[in-house]
């Protein structure tokens, strides 16, 4: 456990997103009462999609139905998020870094055709993967890098003003063939999103999620 602590924590606190997280002018506006008004704003290095959430008897597990929609096609698959830990690293005493394992579940009748593409456009991967012939659950490891964040208008988040995503750092596969990707959420208004990690990554986090999609 120490181990995978210190292995997610050094690999969570080497991260960018497509434009930086703090510093930019976001696009939310506030009502007259000051309160965020969040809508959620696409970018084209972002695949987004709706949010579900499930009940479960275990309070530390987190489940969400997840659906993305497009040209009378409609992808369907689950997110499990186990219980968070927070990480003591002296390398993450700056940062509220917390720490755990999920998977990702096979929705059934599911059609991921166009969303796979929109993944491949969108995580610069090179080509499209074949998918496998029976869907798998997908096991990942996740660090969570922000919280109360807002969307910016080019892509990436703002610390202010505050909102309601969660930034989420995900790692798919082992060794040589691990990749990362961003998969951020919002529980307010029911959206969460792919976003890219880094173009090298591309093809890894395709084919992990095509075993799923």
């Amino acid at each position: 456990m120490e181990k995978l602590e210190r292995d997610v924590t050094r690999r969570a606190l080497v991260w960018s997103f497509p434009v930086s997280l703090f510093g930019i002018a976001g696009c939310s506006r506030r009502q007259s009462t000051g309160r965020l008004v969040e809508a959620y704003v696409p970018d084209d290095a972002s695949v987004g999609f709706d949010l579900e959430p499930l009940q479960s008897g275990d309070s530390s597990l987190i489940r969400w139905d997840c659906i993305y929609a497009s040209q009378a096609k409609t992808a369907r698959f689950r997110i499990e998020f186990g219980p968070a830990r927070v990480s003591t690293a002296k390398s993450a005493k700056d940062f509220d870094l917390k720490y755990g394992e999920g998977r990702f579940v096979p929705g059934e009748g599911s059609d991921a055709s166009v969303l796979m593409v929109a993944l491949q456009r969108a995580l610069q991967a090179k080509a499209l993967p074949t998918a496998p012939a029976t869907k798998m659950v997908v096991p990942f490891t996740f660090a969570s890098i922000g919280e109360n964040l807002s969307q910016a208008a080019d892509g990436g988040f703002n610390a202010t003003p505050t909102g309601n995503w969660m930034a989420i750092k995900i790692f798919l596969g082992r060794g040589d063939q691990e990749g990362e990707v961003f998969l951020n959420i919002n529980p307010k208004i029911r959206k969460g999103q792919f976003s890219i990690k880094d173009p090298d990554y591309g093809d890894l986090v395709l084919g992990e999620l095509a075993k799923v999609l």
